[in-house]
Protein backbone atom coordinates (compact mmCIF):
# COMPACT_ATOMS: atom_id res chain seq x y z
CA UNK A 1 0.00 0.00 0.00
CA UNK A 2 2.79 2.62 0.86
CA UNK A 3 4.76 1.71 -1.96
CA UNK A 4 1.12 2.42 -4.36
CA UNK A 5 0.74 6.34 -2.86
CA UNK A 6 4.81 6.81 -2.92
CA UNK A 7 4.39 6.31 -7.26
CA UNK A 8 0.83 8.35 -6.94
CA UNK A 9 3.01 10.98 -5.44
CA UNK A 10 5.87 10.91 -7.90
CA UNK A 11 3.82 10.98 -10.90
CA UNK A 12 1.44 14.08 -9.18
CA UNK A 13 4.15 16.10 -8.29
CA UNK A 14 3.44 19.93 -9.48
CA UNK A 15 5.12 21.52 -12.55
CA UNK A 16 8.70 23.52 -12.03
CA UNK A 17 8.50 26.92 -13.63
CA UNK A 18 10.56 27.45 -16.63
CA UNK A 19 11.90 30.87 -14.97
CA UNK A 20 12.67 32.28 -11.27
CA UNK A 21 10.45 34.67 -9.64
CA UNK A 22 12.75 37.32 -9.69
CA UNK A 23 13.36 36.43 -13.22
CA UNK A 24 9.58 36.85 -14.28
CA UNK A 25 8.78 39.70 -12.16
CA UNK A 26 11.25 41.51 -13.89
CA UNK A 27 10.34 40.46 -17.73
CA UNK A 28 7.00 41.34 -16.86
CA UNK A 29 7.44 44.74 -15.56
CA UNK A 30 9.88 45.77 -18.50
CA UNK A 31 7.10 44.17 -21.07
CA UNK A 32 4.43 46.24 -19.09
CA UNK A 33 6.91 49.27 -19.82
CA UNK A 34 7.19 48.55 -23.88
CA UNK A 35 3.37 48.49 -23.75
CA UNK A 36 2.18 51.40 -21.85
CA UNK A 37 4.95 53.24 -23.94
CA UNK A 38 3.02 52.33 -26.45
CA UNK A 39 -0.37 53.26 -25.13
CA UNK A 40 1.99 56.44 -24.52
CA UNK A 41 3.27 57.50 -27.42
CA UNK A 42 -0.74 57.56 -29.08
CA UNK A 43 -0.78 61.03 -27.09
CA UNK A 44 1.82 62.26 -29.92
CA UNK A 45 -0.40 61.50 -32.43
CA UNK A 46 -1.86 64.12 -34.91
CA UNK A 47 -2.86 63.57 -38.98
CA UNK A 48 0.26 65.35 -39.51
CA UNK A 49 2.87 63.53 -37.82
CA UNK A 50 2.13 59.41 -38.54
CA UNK A 51 5.51 58.54 -36.37
CA UNK A 52 3.87 58.07 -33.10
CA UNK A 53 1.43 55.41 -34.49
CA UNK A 54 4.27 53.77 -35.70
CA UNK A 55 6.22 54.29 -32.57
CA UNK A 56 2.54 52.55 -30.92
CA UNK A 57 2.44 50.07 -33.42
CA UNK A 58 6.15 48.55 -32.78
CA UNK A 59 6.27 48.71 -29.11
CA UNK A 60 2.39 46.91 -28.66
CA UNK A 61 3.85 44.18 -30.93
CA UNK A 62 7.04 43.69 -29.31
CA UNK A 63 5.54 43.64 -26.21
CA UNK A 64 3.50 40.46 -27.02
CA UNK A 65 6.26 38.83 -29.37
CA UNK A 66 8.96 39.24 -27.26
CA UNK A 67 7.92 37.28 -24.18
CA UNK A 68 5.95 34.40 -26.27
CA UNK A 69 8.76 34.07 -28.90
CA UNK A 70 12.35 34.61 -27.56
CA UNK A 71 11.79 34.46 -23.78
CA UNK A 72 8.88 32.11 -23.54
CA UNK A 73 7.74 28.34 -25.01
CA UNK A 74 4.75 28.80 -27.32
CA UNK A 75 4.07 26.15 -28.47
CA UNK A 76 4.57 23.82 -24.83
CA UNK A 77 0.94 23.42 -25.02
CA UNK A 78 0.63 19.74 -25.45
CA UNK A 79 3.84 19.00 -23.53
CA UNK A 80 4.06 17.50 -19.88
Amino acid sequence: MSSNTQQTQKSQQTPQTENSLGSTIVIFAVMLGLFLASVYSLSFLTLGNPWPMAVCLALFAASFWIPQTILGRSDSAGES
